[in-house]
């Protein structure tokens, strides 16, 4: 048997796989049918703020069906690369799925998953959709020649217990950045992620970091420390807006 490839030096194999399941709008839930056998789907993604995968299900869904009986998924995540696809990240993902029931975790469920995906608004709401949350055991990440790693699932959770304020500041924060701070989030977008322009606005925001989306792209900016009160929050957002502005030339 070949060894594993090792990673570099300078490469962050779990900071990679939360990275992509940040950014990722879709991915491939691969479930077990009443055979046995697997069967996967595709399904909308989005992160609850400890960076669990966020999922709005049917219950008349096959994949649903099968979740009720097995517990036990696989979900595929990349990065959709242009040009060549295979040259981009991805991550395959194994944990325990299970459909959240507490009121206050459905709330924040439910910004979250629309922030991403508004098209689920007209749903988002029937006796037959749940949401569902990834409880990530482990990840195969596979991120170019040398770069696939195996990720314990601990690694990838972004920490909320000391972070009360920030999850609670989060929904008031985002909304007032895109509606009086739409500048810096676009300067946020060019010059600290490298993208070109487009009509980008925060769909979230943790302790690790925030994400910006423009069209059907999203794309994860960290913070590079943790913040875990609202007045940290605030102050690392207007360091990034000055960064970008700095780097305006």
């Amino acid at each position: 048997m070949s060894p594993t490839p090792q990673p570099a030096n300078d490469f962050d194999p779990a900071g990679t796989t939360r990275r992509l399941l940040r950014e990722a709008q879709t991915g491939a839930l691969a479930t077990l049918d009443d055979d046995g056998g697997p069967y996967a789907s595709l399904v909308q993604l989005a992160t609850l703020p400890d960076g669990a995968p966020l999922l709005l299900l049917s219950g008349l869904a096959r994949h649903t069906r099968n979740i009720g009986r097995e517990a036990r998924v696989s979900l595929l995540v990349d990065e959709r690369r242009h040009g060549d696809e295979l040259q981009g990240a991805r991550a395959g993902l194994k944990g325990r799925i299970e459909r959240l029931a507490d009121e206050e975790t459905l709330a924040t469920a439910r910004r979250r998953f629309l922030a991403r995906h508004p098209d689920a608004a007209g749903f988002a709401g029937f006796s037959d959709f749940a949401f569902y949350r990834i409880a990530v055991e482990s990840a195969h990440l596979v991120a170019g020649f040398g770069r696939i790693v195996d990720v314990e699932g601990a690694a990838l959770a972004t920490r909320v217990e000391d972070a009360a304020e920030v999850l609670a500041a989060e929904a008031g924060a985002v909304e007032h950045m895109n509606a009086d701070h739409a500048d810096a989030i676009q300067l946020y977008a060019m010059h600290l992620l490298g993208t070109g322009p487009g009509h980008w606005k925060l769909v979230g925001i943790d302790p690790e970091g925030c994400d910006l989306m423009s069209g059907f792209e999203v794309r994860r900016l960290a913070f590079g420390r943790r913040v875990t009160g609202a007045r940290q929050m605030r102050e690392i957002l207007v360091e990034l807006a000055a960064r970008a502005r700095a780097a305006v030339v």
